[in-house]
């Protein structure tokens, strides 16, 4: 490599290094807004995190970025470059060119209200006040419209914002998808309905003291391989899980008084995302790679361990006695097989997060359907409390009493988050399609599981998924990983086999 190339080469990547330290810095005022930090500060810490955001956003569209980019795709120089800096560049060009026709002033405007509205619908939430956050919403709906138009509409205006969240994934295609996993699991849940096998679940309904349940699911993090000297839990209004770098990944967890199970599986989830951060390999810190490559991949981690090894039998023979020693009065009388059918009980609940893995899938499919007829059919959010009612009728049979049980129970919205719904479907989708693969290449998995020995599990994933970051597009890491193209088939193979042995159907 000539010299000229190199000191540009290292002068671009120190732009790169300080855009990510602009996030870094963002992302840490956002873990705290979201964590105790004094609400009469909010406000004000939303104006500075628009503040830095605004900053970092600058350099992403930067005249010097620019020139970089237009020097390092010249293909006498790229051909220069090793693989790792070709990404980078390819990376930093996709950010310059998406973003480059928006003005700072409303990038600005944009972070400062979703900062804000994140706040705000904490309080909605709790006293059910869709009227008081309508406003918020509202505008961040039409902001996103607005920026749709500077991104441009792929084939759709919603598949630019599905984009976001998983390259190349459209409309067309996610419709395609969800009606065959929807032709193969709404015939699974009527016949579960109709099954005079229904696990009893009461047992899990009693008092569990949160300081306990706090003490056992630092305990699965722990075994599950989450570093505690690179990240910490605490807790929130809705679990998330925050990577300020490799070396720093936290995450948070919420706590039911009456229901030991949903921070179980909330600690679950979001070690399974903290795990894929943690473990990116140390040579993509500092660039735009050093991450999830799409969140479809990310929520593939977060289900695998939140359900398909946390809502395993194989895990509960491990771990059931230690949570009756956490909590002995309320589960000394249960056996392994109660407590294993019980988490794992099909019912229609309002609750995305607290919803059985069959299910969970309905819940998503709403969410999707709401985001196309926001941004492709011109729905008002003033009329979104109606809608969601009606389609939790129509799929689930069931209508939410209150807006804090229905359209306000997510976080994602008030963070502009339009467009990441589906990923969660589609993280079903691939972690099925891994674990086939897994069970192939490791068959003493469940063996393992039995024991407690997960670590083997998570170096295996580490090395298949988590060190290549953002390195690999999401159809090369389930292609590498797997031998083939995402096969929503592999999803409803796992949920029949698994929910027709539970219910002896």
């Amino acid at each position: 490599m000539e010299d000229q190339v190199k000191i540009k080469l290292e002068k671009f990547r120190e732009l790169v290094r300080k855009i990510r330290g602009y996030y870094e810095a963002v992302g840490l005022m956002h873990w705290d807004l979201r964590t105790g930090a004094p609400r009469k500060g909010a406000e004000f810490r939303s104006e500075t995190i628009g503040m830095l955001s605004t900053e970092g956003f600058k350099l992403i569209i930067s005249d010097e970025m620019g020139d970089y980019l237009e020097y390092f795709t010249k293909s006498d120089i790229a051909e220069q470059l090793d693989d790792l800096d070709l990404k980078i560049v390819k990376e930093c060009k996709k950010e310059y060119d998406l973003n480059k026709l928006i003005p700072a002033e409303k990038f600005q405007e944009y972070s400062v209200l979703t900062a804000h509205a994140q706040t705000l619908w904490e309080d909605a939430k709790e006293t059910s006040d869709f009227a008081g956050f309508e406003p918020y919403l509202s505008k961040i709906v039409a902001m996103k419209q607005e920026f749709i138009n500077f991104w441009g509409v792929k084939g759709t205006r919603y598949d630019t914002l599905i984009d976001m969240y998983e390259p190349d994934m459209t409309v067309e295609k996610l419709d395609e998808i969800f009606s065959k996993l929807r032709s193969r699991l709404v015939p699974l849940v009527e016949a579960i309905r109709a099954s005079t096998n229904q696990p009893d679940n009461t047992f899990l309904k009693q008092l569990f003291e949160i300081d306990q349940q706090e003490k056992f699911g630092l305990f699965i993090l722990e075994q599950m391989g989450y570093d505690f000297e690179a990240g910490r839990q605490d807790e929130s209004v809705h679990p998330f899980a925050t990577s300020l770098n490799v070396g720093d990944v936290r995450i948070t967890t919420h706590y039911l008084q009456d229901d030991v199970t949903s921070a179980v599986f909330s600690s679950l989830h979001e070690g399974g995302h903290a795990l894929y951060e943690q473990n990116v390999d140390v040579k993509l810190v500092g660039t735009p790679l050093a991450q999830g490559t799409s969140m479809g991949i990310h929520e593939s981690q977060s289900r695998l361990w939140e359900n398909m090894i946390g809502r395993s039998r194989p895990f509960w023979e491990r771990y059931f006695e230690d949570l009756q020693q956490h909590f002995g009065p309320q589960l000394k009388d249960v056996s392994i097989e109660e407590f294993y059918r019980a988490i794992n009980r099909v019912e229609n609940s309002l609750i995305r997060i607290e919803a059985d893995e069959l299910t969970y899938n309905l819940h998503i499919i709403i969410r999707y359907e709401i985001e196309k007829m926001l941004f492709n059919e011109g729905l008002s959010v003033k009329d979104l409390p109606e809608v969601w009612n009606a389609k939790y009728n129509e799929y689930l049979g069931i209508t939410p009493p209150n807006d804090g049980l229905g359209i306000l129970q997510d976080v994602h919205w008030s963070g502009g988050d339009f467009g990441y719904f589906a990923s969660y479907s589609l993280g079903n989708m691939y972690a099925a399609q891994f674990l086939h693969t897994i069970r192939k290449e490791l068959p003493q998995y469940d063996e393992w599981i039995a024991e407690g020995n997960l670590l083997p599990i998570k170096e295996w994933l580490a090395d298949k998924i988590y060190k290549y970051g953002k390195s690999l597009t999401p159809a090369e890491i389930i292609v590498n990983v797997t031998g083939e193209e995402l096969n929503p088939d592999y999803l409803a193979d796992y949920l029949e086999e698994k929910y027709k042995e539970i219910y002896k159907l």
